[in-house]
């Protein structure tokens, strides 16, 4: 957690906001996601927010759904999603969040995937279909991970936020849009109250997700919160620059487009 916790503070110190994008794990192949991990930290991103493909992720739209596809055909698994993560702790050390969900994390094994993420140099995971309500399993609790594991919060959170914000760690995902990931053209117009409820409940950075696809968006938004998570827009970008057989030109010019955005 420290990874997280010492890019916020610098971050805040020089009146920075993070930028973090989601790409999936093994989309189009593994190398070819180690170098792009590489590459999306020189345009500018503060965490990468890395996917474990999952055959029924049922938070993500059809653009993160095709990308766990093609991932998932190419024979990426949690092993060598792990592998892969250990590659790229050996090159940066930029702090990686997995997103999984949490049938492949009990399939697995709970304690050997914290274990290994641990080895591996993750820093922390995001399992949107696990509230923080339900961390039970056949009656038993799931033990503590020894990575930080992100909270999700929402608008309809209604008086969960409280509960859910208590003692947050690394950052709080606070989701800006309902429904599914995906591009949109505007967002709630309720999400500066949102907001303001869930600064007033933790003092844990934030991070806004779901939603986010442009730089005007970001740029209209930024002072709502510490990050933002770009996905599906970015994913859509990687998915032009494979169907036309590109170098991710479009999708690192995007980003670097971000970040220029957040800068302002």
């Amino acid at each position: 957690m420290k990874r997280l916790d010492n890019r916020f503070k610098l971050l805040k110190e020089n009146g920075k906001k993070a930028l973090i994008p989601f790409i999936t794990a093994g989309d189009p192949d593994m190398n070819t996601t180690i170098q792009l991990v590489s590459e999306l930290e020189k345009a500018g991103a503060d965490i990468i927010e890395l996917g474990l493909p999952y055959s029924d992720p049922l938070a993500d739209g059809p653009v993160l759904q095709r990308a766990a596809s093609r991932a998932l055909d190419k024979g990426m698994d949690t092993d060598r999603y792990l592998e892969m993560v250990a590659e790229i702790r050996k090159k940066t050390e930029l702090p990686l969040v997995c997103l999984g969900y949490v049938n492949s994390l009990l399939q697995y094994g709970w304690d050997l995937f914290g274990k290994r993420a641990e080895e591996a140099g993750l820093d922390a995971v995001i399992i949107p279909d696990l509230p923080k309500e339900a961390r039970f399993f056949e009656g038993h609790a799931l033990s503590p991970l020894p990575i930080t594991e992100i909270r999700l919060v929402a608008p309809t959170s209604g008086t969960r936020i409280k509960e859910i914000a208590e003692n947050a760690e690394g950052f709080l995902y606070c989701i800006a849009s309902r429904g599914v990931t995906g591009s949109r053209t505007s967002l709630s117009e309720d999400l500066q109250d949102f907001m303001s409820m869930v600064r007033g409940e933790s003092n844990c950075p934030t991070a806004l997700g779901f939603g986010i696809s442009s730089p005007e968006m970001v740029a209209e938004i930024r002072d709502l919160a510490d990050g933002f998570i770009v996905g599906s827009a970015l994913v859509e970008k990687i998915e032009e620059d494979l169907r036309n057989g590109s170098d991710f030109s479009e999708a690192l010019k995007f980003v670097v487009e971000l970040r220029s955005a957040l800068d302002q």
